[in-house]
């Protein structure tokens, strides 16, 4: 029987390609690189800032990645400003919550995006009765596909892994919530495609967040 869910951040709960590759943008033009086309951010983002800037550099012809250490501290400053850039919930999210919690189903986040930019961005869009746990990227846990922040959420819910859905709209979130045990939701409405998803063996795949109740 399903307990709890734990949702993904970027392109689960929210729409936040612009804020990622806006400030991505501004902090490679600040640093005399070229631009990214907004739409190929769907593919450099999902592993956190340190690989997004890798990512970015690579493309720009850094390879070795000499400019990283500047380049994601200034992301940083960016990110710290315009992490709300044209941010919104996906539609249908706001209601999945209410109908989660009504069926007494605990909810979670688990981001890869910085902790403290997690918190301000679930603070803004949802209520705070909305999630009993959120937790984003630090230091002292790995992050995803690393198991460790979802084991993390089960353990402060008291439940089995068995007893959880993990839904996530990456390979990394399949990754993620594979390693951990936990029942795996791909989701459509995100940054990557189906394919991606079933490669990556998520036990379910929905087309919007109604279809996930069926699964509990």
């Amino acid at each position: 029987m399903i307990k709890a869910c734990i949702f993904d951040c970027d392109g689960t709960l929210l729409d936040t390609l612009e804020s990622i590759g806006t400030s991505a943008n501004r902090t490679l033009r600040e640093m005399g690189f070229s631009e990214i086309p907004m739409e190929d951010y769907n593919y450099l983002v999902g592993d956190g800032a340190d690989e997004l800037i890798r990512r970015c550099l690579r493309r720009n012809g850094d390879e070795a990645c000499e400019h990283f250490p500047e380049t994601r501290e200034r992301y940083r400053i960016n990110f710290a400003e315009g992490c709300m850039y044209h941010v919104r919930p996906y539609e249908g999210i706001r209601r999945l919550l209410r109908e989660l919690h009504a069926k007494g189903i605990r909810t979670a986040v688990l981001s890869n995006k910085p902790h403290e930019q997690t918190l301000e961005v679930i603070d803004t869009f949802f209520e705070k009765t909305d999630f009993d746990y959120v937790l984003g990227a630090g230091t002292e846990i790995p992050r995803k596909p690393a198991p460790d922040g979802a084991l993390l959420i089960a353990k402060q819910f008291g439940l089995d892994s068995e007893e959880i859905l993990y839904i996530g709209d990456t390979n990394t979130d399949m990754q993620t919530g594979n390693a951990a045990k936990m029942h795996t939701v791909g989701v459509l409405w995100g940054f990557r495609d189906r394919r991606e998803l079933e490669e990556h063996h998520a036990e379910y795949i929905v087309e919007k967040p109604q279809d996930i109740l069926k699964y509990l």
